[in-house]
């Protein structure tokens, strides 16, 4: 008889956080249940992991845990130390409260705990809902249930990692299976004073725009409040400009 799928939460808000509470439980029914997440929230630490110092792993009750490190931390510990003596069939990250579009997975430390389990060839999940403010996650749980049950049923991809965007708000009718969008928070540097006068920075403007690319995450949330969901690959090989950087000739050196 097949074992009970296990499956490993984590999230970059915390472990307390109401986006992770929302995702445990819907997964609830799918299978075996594990929380490994930080102690505190590390949002925007993208794929930090921390090598020069020892961690500490918090068993907050039966198969939850907190981790006072980053996002990555949580699925390297998940994977190679809780869940040792059997891996998940699938890690699944949030649900993180904002969003994960565009040019945000490479600072995301949803999408980084996601990430760390394809690597290491654990399939993965991130969720987000994108909105700010107040948040509702139920139906972006219910969005996780459906879509998880789905993964579970297929032969998944050692592998796999894929990217979700709920809108908020609202009930979605649909999803559509997405690319990466392009958008920009602005170029504001917003320079201040500490008392001893001297100066320092605030980075990230608050401006928000994003491209008007057809069949992006960003149109599909944004524009047309359905859920998108994205296919990631880590290679991030230029294939395009492998031959125009071979073209060059460098002096002393011989190309191989």
């Amino acid at each position: 008889m097949p074992a009970t799928p296990r499956i490993l939460v984590s999230n970059d808000d915390g472990f307390q956080s109401e986006g992770i509470k929302a995702l445990a439980a819907a997964m609830e029914g799918l299978g075996e249940v594990w929380v490994v997440a930080p102690e505190a929230e590390q949002s925007a630490t993208s794929h930090a992991i921390s090598i020069h110092r020892p961690l500490r792993l918090r068993e907050v009750r039966p198969r939850w845990y907190a981790v006072d490190g980053t996002p990555t931390d949580c699925s390297w510990l998940g994977i190679h130390q809780v869940l040792r003596d059997r891996r998940p069939a699938l890690v699944v990250s949030g649900i993180n409260h904002g969003p994960n579009l565009a040019d945000d997975v490479t600072y995301s430390g949803t999408l980084a705990a996601a990430m760390e389990a394809s690597i290491i060839g654990v399939p993965a999940i991130a969720f987000s809902l994108a909105g700010r403010g107040e948040f509702d996650f139920a139906p972006a749980a219910r969005f996780a249930q459906a879509l998880v049950a789905a993964a579970l049923r297929s032969e998944l991809p050692a592998h796999l990692l894929l990217n979700v965007n709920v809108p908020p708000g609202v009930e979605p009718d649909g999803y559509v299976v997405t690319r990466l969008g392009k958008h920009s928070y602005g170029s504001e540097v917003v320079e201040k004073k500490d008392p001893r006068g001297r100066p320092y920075y605030w980075i990230g403007g608050n401006e928000y725009q994003h491209e008007d690319i057809p069949g992006s995450d960003c149109n599909v949330v944004l524009r047309d409040q359905r859920v998108s969901v994205t296919p990631l690959m880590l290679d991030l090989t230029d294939e395009k400009s492998r031959p125009r950087v071979a073209s060059w000739r460098l002096e002393g050196y011989r190309q191989f």
